[in-house]
């Protein structure tokens, strides 16, 4: 038996903030980062709040890829706060913080339920409707995922206010972490009819507004698109897991610090290659591994069907690289121009056995080797 359910209930579209007024508690702690603060955007938080009466404090020692340490000072401020809800405010760092320290400190305390509002401030990671999140232990190098109902959040607040003002790498960034959760979702392992109808809106709406939203990041029409992709895909891999992209990317981030969304695009045209088995003797072998009728039919659904499935797929990969290239994200380590060839290498056994042991490879649609993993890091240091 296989189950769908949606915990979180999503408010989008024009003025979405306004929910804010109208939220069911009356204390609540706002959990975002140092730049939501400086940057006023945190007014678009608490101009609502404020005109609904609602009682509120604020948290912004949230740094990137949610370190343990600042997750610790979260889970203080929270105790000492009692509040009936968080709200996070950030991208993908921000929520995460907010779940683990909610998580921790109710664990702590144990507290009646406390409210958890999710408020999107980038279109990528689609925290605000899954139940994991990502912790950092940077003293060990190694990202600790936590997967637990209790962190899917009650509500998600979408509003593309929030995002306008993304600088164009954040946004190429983010945009190709979005595919890549569609795609990984689409192709796993535990895929059902409905992470796969979440994925294929996810995927379309990055075919036709991705590089729009990079190219003008006052298209508004765009920017509101994303973010609802981001939350489909969210959807999607919420349901039906990921795959090696992300097991290796999470690496990847915890020992040279690549941004997450950068690192999925990196490593993702040479994971279909993979995943698909795709090489110089594909188009003699009479059969396929079922993650090609999935890869032809991404391409299908982005406009680049060829006249079997083994181009299609060739597709695909074409079609990554060339979005890669118009957002200007490397193409290699190398191309990084901040790690050296000693540094990278000496890295790699260690990430392969990480990669390995993360959770998103349990649902990856070819079991990989350590061999196989190394390969893949190796052929990303450069062309």
């Amino acid at each position: 038996m296989k189950t769908f359910g949606m915990k979180t209930v999503i408010h989008f579209g024009d003025n979405a903030l306004d929910r804010l007024r109208e939220i069911p508690y009356k204390r609540v702690l706002i959990i975002t980062d140092p730049f939501v603060v400086q940057s006023k955007m945190i007014d678009l938080i608490t101009e609502p709040l404020a005109k609904g009466g609602i009682e509120y404090d604020i948290f912004s020692n949230v740094v990137p890829d949610a370190p343990v340490d600042k997750v610790a000072d979260g889970v203080k401020k929270f105790l000492s706060y009692q509040p009936e809800a968080v709200i996070a405010v950030g991208g993908g760092s921000a929520i995460d913080s907010s779940k683990a320290i909610r998580e921790f400190a109710l664990k702590i305390n144990h507290y009646s339920d406390v409210g958890l509002i999710a408020v999107p401030t980038t279109s990528g990671t689609g925290s605000e409707v899954t139940s994991f999140a990502v912790v950092n232990d940077t003293e060990a190098k190694v990202k600790y995922p936590l997967i637990s109902p209790s962190l899917t959040a009650d509500e998600a607040i979408l509003d593309a206010e929030l995002v306008k003002s993304v600088p164009p790498a954040i946004t190429a960034d983010t945009g190709m972490d979005v595919f890549t959760h569609a795609l990984e979702s689409y192709v796993s392992t535990d895929h059902n009819e409905f992470s796969a109808a979440l994925a294929e809106k996810a995927m379309e709406i990055c075919g036709v507004f991705l590089l729009r939203a990079y190219l003008d990041g006052s298209d508004m029409h765009a920017r509101q698109k994303m973010h609802v992709a981001s939350c489909l895909a969210g959807l999607s891999f919420n349901t039906a897991g990921l795959g090696i992209t992300h097991s290796m990317a999470h690496q990847l981030g915890a020992q040279f610090h690549i941004p997450h969304g950068r690192a999925n695009a990196m490593l993702l045209p040479h994971i279909v290659e993979f995943n698909a088995n795709i090489n110089k003797r594909s188009r003699s072998q009479k059969t396929y591994l079922p993650s090609v009728e999935r890869y032809a039919s991404v391409a299908h659904i982005l406009g680049l069907s060829n006249y079997n499935q083994v181009m299609s797929v060739r597709s695909l990969v074409n079609w990554i690289q060339f979005m890669q290239k118009e957002m200007n994200i490397p193409m290699t380590i190398q191309e990084i121009g901040t790690i050296s060839p000693d540094e990278y290498f000496g890295a790699i056994d260690k990430m392969a056995d990480a990669a390995l042991a993360d959770a998103c490879t349990t649902t990856n649609p070819r079991i990989p080797t350590k061999e196989d993993i190394m390969k893949i890091y190796k052929k990303l240091w450069s062309f």
